[in-house]
């Protein structure tokens, strides 16, 4: 079945967009290459740097200001997106069944609203899969290698599924986890790019329901 581009959704659900209730659930393939002027009305930025440029959206600086998407996930999905940090800190990072909304208002202690996937965090010396928090008890999956390679385009490829978190990296298997109380519905139904302080770009976001 053909991905739907994201920027050519129905005109009308962008009505609804100040209605979180009428927030278009993910219900076929969708497909977000960013090829053009800027994000549009179907991404929430709530206070950062995001923008496109060459057809990527790119950030630094955003100190935990995560680009929301105005879709709502399925409960079982594929996640794929390309992504790549120009820093040797590395610290590319995404959230998945968030609330659309959170943010770090003082940039002092982040309390993330859904899971937080993140590569070469913490400059660079850590991965992880977190479950409503980045440090201690909320981290449910970790390692320490391989670490982010300045320049380097990364393929995601991240399967939740029931409990399940799975995420490979290039094909290959990276992290996963799976959540005896897994996150979903309302108040965890969306996603997003973060970002802390390093220059990342991502593109290619395909997004696909499992049925």
């Amino acid at each position: 079945m053909p991905t739907l581009p994201l920027w050519r959704a129905v005109p009308v659900a962008i009505l609804l967009l100040g209605c979180k209730s009428e927030i278009p659930l993910i219900s076929e393939p969708l497909t977000e290459d960013f090829e053009r002027a800027d994000l549009g009305a179907f991404w929430h930025n709530t206070g950062a740097g995001y923008r496109i440029k060459d057809g990527k959206v790119n950030v630094s600086m955003a100190h935990n200001h995560p680009l929301w998407l105005r879709k709502r996930l399925p409960a079982d999905v594929v996640i794929e997106v390309d992504a790549m940090s120009k820093s040797p800190d590395g610290d590319l990072k995404i959230e998945l069944y968030g609330d659309g909304e959170t943010f770090d208002p003082d940039g002092n202690d982040y309390t993330p609203s859904g899971y937080v996937l993140f590569f070469g965090g913490h400059r660079n010396s850590e991965s992880i899969i977190g479950r409503l928090g980045e440090h201690g008890d909320a981290v449910k999956a970790h390692n320490r290698g391989p670490v982010v390679e300045p320049g380097r385009v990364y393929h995601w490829t991240i399967t939740r599924k029931g409990g399940l978190i799975d995420w490979k990296v290039d094909g290959k298997p990276f992290l996963s986890w799976t959540d005896p109380q897994p996150l979903g519905g309302t108040g965890h139904e969306y996603f997003a790019i973060n970002n802390w302080e390093t220059d990342v770009y991502f593109d290619n976001l395909r997004i696909r329901p499992l049925r």
